[in-house]
């Protein structure tokens, strides 16, 4: 599996675009009130802002092609002023080109300012939340748009709450092995192709799935299954991090695999760096309960900082130590009697 691809990026979206989804992904409700061309403004960046200071007439470092935010401060201060101030005030404000003005907390423009804002071609919008939280959903919202995100080849399973990334050759089984850890009530996120996503500037990958694709899947020999239909709505996930990469290998007499697990392999995904177990396939192995052992394994060591190879080769040490010092554990040697040997 090649995960040296480099990520892709958005420039820009549409303001007719973060209108039309954020509601479908987030809880908060915009309402338009005016009536412009949404798809002739762009977004360019994931971060907001608040304009004070330029509605108050600075504007020498004004961000004016971020998404601008106006709660209770901005309104109070224009209500403040006289009409002549206010009329002026916010045509300084409006002849930059700025995305959108959402007003929070359901503020209100007065109606002469909001024709203001029609005229200039600036759609605006207005909500219940709060300039907090309205703040940090659409951030979290522009966010995801604006990430680093690539497809991968491969199934994405939610296995006892751990995100396990399934790659390798096709043809390996991956799908089946995603169908059987389904079966065995685990969720589907995504198969055959995995859009990941890097979170803003955190070491966090996100897989999600393909849009057109969704949550069917195609099984050799069987054709296509809609796994929801099939299993329910217990059975899909939406998105889900990603925290340990499995790689499917074909099974070669002459290649050398891990025994013990004390090397912990990991790979670079979108720049971070990611557990990395890989699994020989060969008949008669049970994939899919190695896979479940393997998120066993990563919540032992996230959360208990139990590695069961170190807890071995420990005691082994241990023994040897006694075993040199002449006080070795009797209780460790297989006791064996007359009848045992005839």
């Amino acid at each position: 599996m090649n995960f040296d691809q480099k990520g892709l990026k958005k420039r820009s979206i549409t303001v007719a675009y973060f209108f039309e989804n954020i509601g479908k992904k987030f809880d908060i409700r915009l309402r338009r009130l005016n009536n412009v061309d949404e798809q002739n403004r762009r977004i360019f960046e994931r971060d907001l802002h608040r304009p004070g200071l330029a509605i108050a007439g600075f504007t020498n470092l004004f961000t004016y092609k971020r998404v601008q935010i106006l709660g209770n401060t901005e309104t109070r201060f224009l209500n403040h002023l006289n009409p002549e101030e206010r009329k002026q005030a916010f045509s300084n404000f409006v002849k930059f080109r700025m995305p959108c003005i959402i007003l929070t907390s359901n503020n209100k423009l007065e109606p002469e300012l909001l024709d203001m804002a029609t005229e200039a071609g600036i759609p605006v919008y207005i909500t219940r939340q709060s300039s907090t939280k309205a703040i940090y959903l659409i951030t979290d919202f522009l966010d995801e748009q604006f990430s680093m995100y690539q497809q991968y080849h491969g199934s994405m399973v939610d296995v006892y709450g751990v995100g396990v990334l399934v790659t390798g050759k096709s043809g390996l089984g991956k799908s089946e092995i995603a169908l059987d850890l389904v079966e065995r009530g685990h969720g589907l996120v995504a198969d055959d192709v995995v859009v990941l996503k890097r979170k803003g500037e955190t070491a966090t990958i996100v897989a999600s799935r393909n849009n057109i694709i969704d949550h069917f899947m195609e099984i050799r020999g069987l054709g296509v299954v809609d796994v929801r239909a099939t299993f329910g709505i217990r059975a899909i996930r939406d998105k889900k991090v990603v925290q340990v990469v499995v790689e499917l290998l074909e099974w070669s007499k002459e290649a050398e695999y891990e025994r013990l697990g004390l090397d912990m392999k990991t790979v670079k995904v979108l720049g971070v760096d990611l557990p990395l177990v890989q699994l020989p396939i060969f008949p008669g192995k049970n994939i899919t309960v190695i896979i479940e052992v393997v998120a066993l394994n990563f919540l032992l060591k996230r959360y208990a900082g139990y590695v069961a190879a170190e807890a071995l080769t420990e005691r082994i040490r241990t023994v040897i130590n006694k075993d040199r010092a002449g006080t070795h554990d009797q209780s460790i040697i297989p006791e064996y009697h007359d009848e045992d040997i005839e």
